[in-house]
């Protein structure tokens, strides 16, 4: 199987990120893709030579991990934003659960967008543990380190230099809250609910509506 890179045109005009910046993160992606399938390619070649017992075989063997997940997380991450504001529903299974988990609502968005301003280079995840449900907001190391096993990604922010640093600067905040305000809740919530979520279930704490 090739992977084929995906067309991503709902962000053109994307509300605090320019066509430019767009682009060249596409770009990446792109090479992201290509990589993957490149080293897929080899390494069965070299198993097919008999080559496992190699330095090049362990170590491409690694960096499989690293351009795949590249490649994945930035799929995630440019269909859970829109140029179209959608804010998420109060009424929604996924809006009922960060209140259950987390408190309230703004206590999520404050630990989401904490984890967002920690320094380093990687990824800033709301993923769902299936064995619990439990949702937690966690770090991930470049691409590869700090994923809890076996969860399921809901919502995924880039914060690599190249997603915001030729727009933003070395403003990271000012990044993390125009996310924010991007993020396509409607495949953020179809995300959650084909976890398997009983959409129905009722809550032990239940929020109150203003």
């Amino acid at each position: 199987m090739t992977y084929r890179a995906k067309k991503f045109g709902h962000l053109k005009g994307l509300r605090d990120f320019s066509d430019r910046l767009l682009k060249s993160h596409l770009g990446l992606y792109e090479g992201y893709v290509k990589n993957t399938n490149h080293l897929a390619l080899h390494l069965m070649n070299l198993v097919k030579l008999g080559k496992t017992g190699t330095m090049e075989y362990a170590e491409l063997k690694r960096r499989f991990g690293w351009e795949f997940n590249g490649m994945r997380l930035h799929e995630l991450y440019f269909e859970n934003l829109t140029s179209q504001r959608v804010p998420l529903r109060k009424t929604s299974p996924l809006y009922d659960k960060l209140w259950k988990d987390f408190s309230n609502y703004g206590t999520w968005e404050r630990g989401f967008m904490g984890v967002g301003g920690m320094r380093g280079i990687g990824w800033v995840v709301l993923t769902r543990d299936p064995a619990s449900g439990r949702l937690f907001n966690i770090w991930l190391d470049e691409h590869d380190a700090g994923f809890l096993v076996g969860s399921t990604p809901l919502l995924v922010m880039d914060v690599f230099e190249h997603a915001y640093l030729q727009e933003f600067g070395m403003n990271r905040a000012a990044y993390v809250q125009a996310f924010m305000k991007a993020i396509n809740w409607p495949v953020v919530e179809q995300r959650f609910e084909a976890t398997g979520f009983p959409p129905n279930q009722a809550m032990a704490v239940r929020r109150r509506v203003s």
